[in-house]
């Protein structure tokens, strides 16, 4: 399995810093380059690939953390995404007041479908901070961090599920973008919103209680 991040910025460089705690190699390209990407690099270490654009779109999976006006530029120019899955960590805003983008009622990830043609398509990483994302996965005292994922495609929802949960992070599926989508795309309830994920124990209902770790 191949992956690729297209964007680094703060949620990109999050990521891929991510990927390299689990020493998994992945690529990382933006619209400026292989050099601008290069000092990436340098902070993270060689798991980080800087890729050539056309490179990156051909992994297996690909994560967009680019402003969400670039994204079906992106898209289209991929003819065929079958087989392969888009992970949407980009917030659709409009920046003129700092509010939700307009998308007639629609997910934000459910136009990325449409612009990439028979793509399996996973909304994920985008609903925190990206300071949030960057910090271990573990909080220190037995709970994992959350981050939540949607999607129309149960498969491809698994296997990011999975990817998450290898990055030490505790993966919550919120179902379908017309569910899931909207609760964690910009503006919805979970937007900016940090939870921790904690082991219960106990012999009956009645003891139930947090293990203290």
């Amino acid at each position: 399995m191949s992956y690729s991040i297209i964007g680094s910025g703060n949620i990109g460089s999050a990521v891929a810093r991510a990927f390299a705690r689990i020493d998994v190699p992945v690529r990382v390209a933006n619209a400026r380059g292989v050099e601008a990407v290069a000092r990436l690099v340098d902070e993270i270490g060689p798991q980080v690939e800087p890729a050539e654009l056309s490179d990156a779109l051909a992994a297996d999976v690909v994560i967009l953390a680019v402003p969400f006006e670039a994204v079906q530029g992106l898209a289209e120019r991929v003819a065929d995404w079958s087989g392969r899955i888009i992970v949407d960590a980009t917030n659709a805003i409009d920046y003129t007041d700092f509010s939700p983008a307009d998308l007639g009622g629609r997910p934000s990830s459910d136009l990325v479908a449409d612009w990439a043609t028979n793509a399996r398509v996973v909304k994920a990483f985008g609903h925190t901070w990206a300071r949030v994302l960057a910090r271990e996965p573990g909080d220190g005292r037995g709970g994992r961090r959350v981050l939540f994922l949607s999607g129309n495609h149960a498969d491809a929802n698994a296997e990011i599920a999975a990817l998450i949960d290898r990055m030490g992070f505790e993966p919550i599926d919120l179902g379908r973008n017309d569910q899931g989508g909207l609760l964690q795309q910009f503006g919805g309830p979970l937007t900016t919103r940090s939870f921790v994920s904690q082991a219960i124990g106990g012999s009956n209902p009645a003891e139930m209680d947090l293990v203290d770790p």
